[in-house]
């Protein structure tokens, strides 16, 4: 045991074990603090007289754990933890690096409260950012939290939808989840005026107002898949692909947003659809399964066309491998 510890240092590292263990002991905690049971209970109290939200429970899985309180509990950060928090938030969003800015703003009020040798690689690397990223793809957290919350409630939503430099519309919508994939935030929602899914980009919402109509969201949504699903069809050449091989193996290699799996006989049936057969020759070709376009003239023309350029590129031969074998390996000896 350290003995120049100070037992309010002692009691904020207990709570920070409590926090990364939820349900540890009072025997487990005095062997990571380095300390006797009792010990350990003693800085527990001492966490309980501060008013922090420390709850216990009894039998063989209870223990202690952060109940939910009023006050918010200590944040205690390693110097690589902030650092990854931080690196985190700017790739998300690159205008954390301004203060003035909302996220740049709560991004430093956290660094006021970390300690110096922890704050101070982060404030460096904050200062070395580059510039934020194009307006278009610049999401609102207001706008962005406006929809989370509404998503919560189940309370449908009217808001203005940019679909071009120069095209708004009003929309009507039942939002079921704000997603994120690849790097870009959707809101998958029930479109009233449509009647159907639809899967609106965050950062062409312009304005939301939340209205108290309620309304019930699918039962057990999983709200990924849902939105793969959505973004691989509606596109206007069709997808049909016979893969030689298994679900599970399928679904090892492809992406879900590819398209719909499906177990027939011989193997694996792939549907979707593309706005670019060769982009999608590509998808299927980087995966070592083997497989047959059945349908989509569009993609067996754009998969023979991949096929020509690698066959060229392994016939391609340029002079310095042209020359014999031995005079190759002298040049290298």
């Amino acid at each position: 045991m350290r003995h120049d510890t100070s037992p309010t240092a002692r009691a904020l590292l207990a709570l920070e074990v409590i926090q990364n263990s939820p349900g540890i002991t009072a025997q487990r905690l005095g062997e990571h603090l380095g300390v006797t049971e009792r010990a350990a209970r003693r800085y527990v109290a001492i966490l309980r007289e501060a008013e922090l939200p420390i709850e216990s429970t009894t039998g063989p899985q209870g223990g202690y754990r952060v109940g939910r309180g009023l006050r918010l509990p200590p944040l205690m950060f390693t110097a690589a933890e902030a650092l990854g928090l931080v690196m985190a938030v700017l790739e998300g969003h690159r205008d954390a690096a301004d203060p003035t800015e909302l996220v740049g703003a709560a991004l430093t009020k956290i660094l006021r409260v970390l300690p110096q040798p922890v704050a101070e690689p982060v404030r460096r690397v904050r200062r070395t950012t580059g510039p934020p990223p194009q307006e278009g793809r610049r999401v609102d957290p207001s706008v962005t939290a406006q929809l989370v919350e509404a998503c919560t409630a189940s309370r449908l939503v009217h808001l203005v939808y940019r679909r071009g430099p120069e095209t708004e519309r009003p929309m009507e919508v039942d939002p079921w989840a704000v997603v994120l994939r690849h790097s870009r935030w959707y809101l998958l929602c029930w479109s009233h005026r449509s009647q159907a899914l639809r899967a609106l980009r965050v950062d062409r919402v312009v304005s939301v107002f939340t209205s108290s109509t309620t309304f019930t969201p699918p039962a057990d949504l999983d709200a990924l898949r849902v939105l793969e699903d959505h973004l691989s069809q509606g596109w206007r050449h069709d997808v049909d692909v016979l893969l030689r091989t298994g679900l599970e193996d399928a679904q090892r290699w492809l992406p879900r947003s590819l398209g719909h799996l499906e177990e027939v006989e011989g193997g694996i049936r792939l549907r979707a659809t593309t706005d670019s057969p060769e982009w999608y020759a590509r998808q299927l070709a980087a995966s070592p399964l083997t497989f047959e376009v059945l349908g989509s003239d569009a993609l067996r023309d754009a998969v023979a066309e991949l096929g020509r350029q690698l066959l060229d590129a392994a016939r391609a031969v340029s002079p310095a491998s042209s020359a014999p074998r031995e005079s190759r390996q002298l040049e290298r000896v």
